[in-house]
């Protein structure tokens, strides 16, 4: 008889779920202690809550009441006082006083678990997932482990094309995609997109929630507007444009997702998402087989968070830390990618978020398996290979010439660096 254990027969879906290429960046990082990693999308170390999140804990647990209640467990939909108080940052942000209810949020592990849950309540194996091309490389990643069909859809610098979508759901429809089982979700990073750095104009919105609810009122069945607004809060300066959700006067077609982990702590896995009203139930159904509710201590810290200040207060010392490195960043590819001979880089110029997004010549690979991705590792930087951020549309090609930096994790001395050496690298290959 073999010593060898014998092996386990996968589910489909364990066979099409792959490594993230974000775990092979990570691992590259940690292997080389001395590089610049402009690769991970992480928030500042320096800039975490620590102080607001122990005066919140420590007013939980001064009284037995309030220590017990924030120790037990809580509710599938989330702890109620937090949803109350989210309903009413929706409404400030959007400028619609009373309008979103509490009875519409579910709050999640994190936005990520939202996404996650909306996709298998609404995609079967074939089922149509339209994205920005290029979009959220680890929402891509959940799509192919369900077995979905992905499109994308050209965007600029305002954002996903309106017409663009208008065609892509006009031919899915003539292939006879649309109606169809499982056939069901926009998804569209409507602020600071990761990763391009790019948010949806204000005037292209509305046309968006037109366009998506007139192809669906022809198939007969809605298609559903997963908004991913998770770095909203992280607009620098003036503000950000309403949410898609607040031309959705009905609340018909867009779920508006967002989450604690960007503006405020990543370490309290928290997000939440206001949902169509008749998706609330089957979302909850999915989510008690896995979880029958998230933190409910971390809620309540939030809860507190968000009603004594803190939230806002953090959100802006956030934004002002993230736009000196934005600026540095920015002044760094000034100075040593945009006079390279030849080259014609461009890259984008966020007014938020963490991600500024590169082009560069069509002949350049940046994969990575390209000659640029090891010739700068060579010098000490890391990036995201844009190809990474392309969905798997077997309709189009990936272009190969582009780049994700983020500032995120990085000071304005390691950015100013990390871009020097990048500039270096395409420079060298210009050489040869």
């Amino acid at each position: 008889m073999s010593s060898e254990p014998l092996a386990f027969e996968l589910s489909q879906r364990g066979h099409r779920t792959t490594d993230q290429p974000i775990s092979y960046l990570m691992a590259e990082a940690l292997r080389r202690p001395n590089l610049i990693s402009l690769a991970a999308g992480f928030v500042d170390d320096q800039t975490l809550p620590r102080e607001a999140v122990a005066e919140a804990a420590a007013q939980l647990l001064s009284d037995p009441q309030t220590a017990r209640s924030a120790l037990q467990y809580g509710t599938t939909q989330g702890y109620s006082p937090l949803r109350e108080a989210i309903c009413e940052h929706l409404n400030a942000l959007d400028h619609t006083p009373g309008r979103y209810q509490p009875q519409d949020v579910v709050v999640t592990t994190g936005s990520q678990q939202l996404l996650h849950l909306l996709t298998e309540v609404l995609i079967d194996p074939g089922g149509i997932v339209v994205t920005a091309w290029p979009t959220y490389f680890v929402y891509t990643g959940v799509l192919e482990a369900f077995g979905a069909q992905v499109r994308g859809v050209d965007m600029d610098e305002q954002g996903i094309i309106p017409e663009a979508l208008d065609e892509t759901l006009s031919r899915l429809e003539r292939e006879g995609h649309l109606p169809g089982a499982g056939a069901g979700i926009v998804y569209i990073t409507s602020y600071h997109q990761n990763p391009t750095g790019l948010t949806l104009s204000a005037q292209r919105r509305p046309r968006i929630v037109d366009i998506v609810r007139r192809h669906s009122e022809k198939a007969g069945r809605r298609i559903l507007i997963v908004e991913d607004a998770a770095y909203r809060e992280l607009t620098f300066h003036g503000e950000a444009p309403p949410s898609l959700r607040s031309f959705d006067e009905k609340g018909e077609y867009v779920a508006l997702l967002q989450t604690f982990s960007k503006p405020f702590a990543p370490g309290m896995k928290t997000g939440y998402g206001l949902l169509p009203r008749d998706l609330v139930g089957s979302v909850l159904l999915q989510k008690t087989g896995r979880d029958f509710g998230s933190s409910n201590f971390n809620q309540q810290i939030l809860n507190l968070v968000l009603r004594n200040g803190a939230f806002e207060a953090h959100v802006k010392k956030l934004c002002a830390a993230y736009a000196v490195k934005r600026d540095a960043m920015l002044a760094a590819l000034d100075e040593h990618l945009g006079n390279i001979p030849g080259a014609g880089v461009t890259w984008t110029k966020p007014a938020g978020g963490l991600y500024v997004w590169l082009t560069l010549p069509p002949g350049m690979d940046a994969g990575r398996d390209g000659r640029l991705f090891g010739r700068s590792l060579e010098q000490g930087v890391l990036f995201v290979p844009g190809e990474y951020c392309y969905p798997p549309d077997p309709t189009r090609q990936a272009p190969g010439n582009t780049i994700r930096l983020s500032f995120g994790v990085a000071d304005a001395q390691q950015i100013r660096r990390g871009v020097e050496r990048l500039g270096q690298a395409i420079a060298s290959l210009g050489r040869e």
